[in-house]
């Protein structure tokens, strides 16, 4: 075998097990640091305010995660060069920084865009039943795995969704959840969202509780 060809296997290699550290990291973020805290400091509080939401968009504060998620994968390549050598040490680095941005990437199309196969349908209804009825289950949003293994993991029958937060692909023109989705999903409540429920979606939010439906 070459040295470029072992150079490139070593590379690669260090880049997926980079973005599978990041998956740990995700879920540690997820539970400890933005539901745990119940809104102390501005990764929990933004964090909860999304689900108060219930969307996904982009805000100035997503710049700054992404210029720390940047500055921490430069500190994992640092750290793993002078345990690994630079090639499999900046490749993990690498890995960390492409493991979030898919994480983001899959999280926003989770929130914005249909399941397209049966991979995609079963992370979105693991993830909306940690949105819409148990925060602190269900922590994972690329994979269940670290559920599994730190015991937070739930499978519901069906996830209820608050009507007036409902995914934008969930319900048909007459607000009703489209048929390919029946089986997984039920509305509950009324789409109404004046002020007063707003504040108590934020309240229960940040205490880590079920949406009102």
């Amino acid at each position: 075998m070459s040295s470029f060809v072992l150079s490139l296997l070593t590379a690669l290699s260090a880049v997926v097990v980079g973005a599978a550290f990041w998956t740990l990291g995700e879920y540690v973020l997820h539970r400890w640091a933005f539901h745990e805290l119940k809104g102390w400091g501005i990764g929990s509080r933004e964090h909860l305010m999304h689900h108060v939401r219930a969307t996904y968009t982009l805000d100035p504060v997503m710049f700054l995660a992404w210029a720390g998620v940047l500055l921490t994968g430069a500190g994992w390549g640092a750290l793993a060069t002078w345990m690994v050598g630079p090639l499999a040490g900046w490749s993990f680095g690498a890995g960390w920084v492409v493991g979030y941005f898919f994480y983001e990437w899959h999280h926003a199309q989770a929130h914005l865009r249909a399941p397209r196969n049966r991979w995609e349908s079963g992370l979105r209804k693991h993830h909306f039943h940690h949105h819409f009825g148990h925060p602190l289950s269900n922590q994972g949003v690329t994979h269940p795995l670290f559920d599994h293994v730190f015991g937070t993991i739930e499978r519901p029958e069906r996830v209820q969704v608050p009507r007036r937060l409902a995914m934008v692909w969930l319900t048909d023109d007459d607000g009703e959840v489209r048929p390919e989705f029946a089986d997984d999903y039920e509305l509950v409540g009324t789409a109404h969202n004046d002020e007063r429920t707003a504040a108590l979606d934020r309240a229960r939010a940040f205490a880590n509780l079920t949406p009102v439906p």
